[in-house]
């Protein structure tokens, strides 16, 4: 019986497959945001629709400040259990949040793989890209009957679906914090702390709304604490 050559597969895995990923992830997102200025400009230069100067750096302006620090903090708090080639078709695709992470993490535990392992980055590219077909074809029966099923809806079901995302990461942090009980108590204690202090309105002179200083707070904080618990030996990955 022939024997499996996992030297060999590790050298294509590394030397094959990931700078293809990494080429082609670039060209792809760098694409994408070309194309996310395309509608505006068939809006201002084909129909002749433009708010002026003024309003459109009002309104970036607005923007980037409510959603600047996500841009460092999702793909740093995301990365480790999307891969490499995850992020790059997370961020391309959206709904990293609600979607990408959970079908990643999901794929990986049912697979039985080790977030940031080879095998678990393939495992999660696997799960992220049947997700993304999937998302693919209930958008496209959301478009088409999406008016009519939710307008057949019940008013209390319509409101629960407001608890679909918090309802997956609670599912993630169950799923991870069995395996790292240690981690999941810090995780939990700090974010509870931090939403405390917002809702007692001790972070109330942070610009904007505080959330984002709970999420920095309890996503670098669980990794710092992590870290130095793992570094003193008290903590096994």
């Amino acid at each position: 019986m022939a024997q499996i050559n996992h030297s060999t597969g590790n050298n294509q895995f590394s030397q094959e497959y990931m700078p293809f990923i990494v080429r082609w992830g670039r060209i792809t997102n760098l694409l994408g945001v070309v194309l996310c200025f395309l509608p505006p400009l068939v809006l201002t230069f084909g129909f002749g629709f433009n708010p002026g100067l003024t309003a459109i750096i009002t309104g970036a302006l607005a923007q980037v400040s409510g959603s600047c620090i996500f841009w460092f903090v999702e793909p740093i708090s995301y990365f480790p259990v999307l891969g490499i080639p995850g992020t790059y078709m997370s961020f391309l695709a959206g709904n990293g949040s609600s979607l990408r992470l959970p079908c990643s993490a999901a794929a990986q535990e049912a697979a039985d793989v080790q977030p940031g392992t080879d095998k678990g980055t393939i495992i999660s590219t696997l799960g992220i890209t049947v997700s993304i077909f999937i998302n693919i074809g209930m958008l496209l029966l959301g478009v088409i009957l999406g008016a009519s099923v939710l307008g057949a809806l019940p008013a209390s079901v319509i409101s629960a679906l407001n608890l679909i995302l918090p309802a997956l990461f609670g599912a993630m942090f169950a799923q991870f914090a069995v395996t790292q009980p240690k981690i999941g108590a810090i995780a939990i204690v700090l974010a509870l702390g931090m939403t405390f202090l917002a809702n007692n309105g001790f972070l109330a002179f942070f610009p904007g709304q505080p959330a984002y200083i709970i999420i920095i707070v309890s996503v670098f904080g669980t990794i710092g604490l992590s870290k130095l618990l793992f570094d003193k030996g008290q903590l096994k990955v």
